[in-house]
């Protein structure tokens, strides 16, 4: 993908989940995501913070001081006090700008919207379509990040020793015995989301499933 087709996912992403979300009842905002500790409110509120500047982070550390993953999690539930409208409207005013948080790509800004969308979909037993090529640039991405600090703000999920091949799209990473299944299912267990290890088939696909859970 190149930065105009991120872009145009991004917008599109954007614009989908804000349609979910003017659907939701006050029950389902309130109801946990795919992300531990988040509610589907927490979630939301956290996709209208994609375009902080180093300002808007350094007031962030300083009002809650800790490791990335603090800052996030008690910024988003800072920013989900709002009103649910104004949420919404915030999401949606995202839409066709470029600007990005500090410190990451597109690219990056573009898979915590596709998997964040699913958090909020996924549980919720909602349709929220992520394209396959957006998903398989994602998956690659943080494929080739694994275990470093851009990975640091997902959970960590036992993958090595297993080949993951996409069946609905060209996408395959990894050595070992072979796990299939849809590009979200395998981008979301990269993000550490273990919602889709029932949809995983192929020979390591058992043995994948024992390692998850024990882990």
């Amino acid at each position: 993908m190149n930065v105009d087709d991120i872009w145009n996912t991004i917008d599109e992403q954007r614009a989908r989940t804000a349609d979910l979300l003017e659907q939701l009842t006050d029950d389902e905002w309130r109801r946990p995501s795919l992300c531990e500790g988040w509610t589907v409110r927490d979630v939301a509120a956290h996709l209208t913070l994609q375009q902080l500047t180093v300002v808007d982070f350094v007031r962030m550390v300083v009002r809650h001081p800790g490791g990335v993953n603090t800052i996030i999690r008690e910024s988003s539930r800072d920013r989900a006090r709002r009103p649910t409208q104004e949420l919404i409207a915030d999401l949606r005013r995202t839409i066709g700008s470029r600007r990005h948080n500090v410190g990451i790509t597109p690219l990056e800004a573009m898979i915590d919207l596709l998997v964040h969308g699913q958090d909020i979909a996924v549980p919720l037993q909602r349709d929220l379509p992520m394209p396959p090529d957006a998903a398989a640039a994602g998956a690659t991405r943080m494929w080739s990040t694994r275990g470093t600090g851009k990975a640091r703000v997902f959970a960590d999920v036992p993958l090595d020793g297993f080949r993951f091949s996409a069946t609905d799209t060209e996408w395959s990473s990894g050595s070992g015995p072979e796990v299939r299944g849809p590009i979200s299912v395998i981008l979301l267990l990269l993000a550490g989301r273990r919602a889709g290890l029932s949809r995983l088939e192929g020979d390591g696909a058992e043995e994948l499933r024992r390692r998850v859970a024990h882990a």
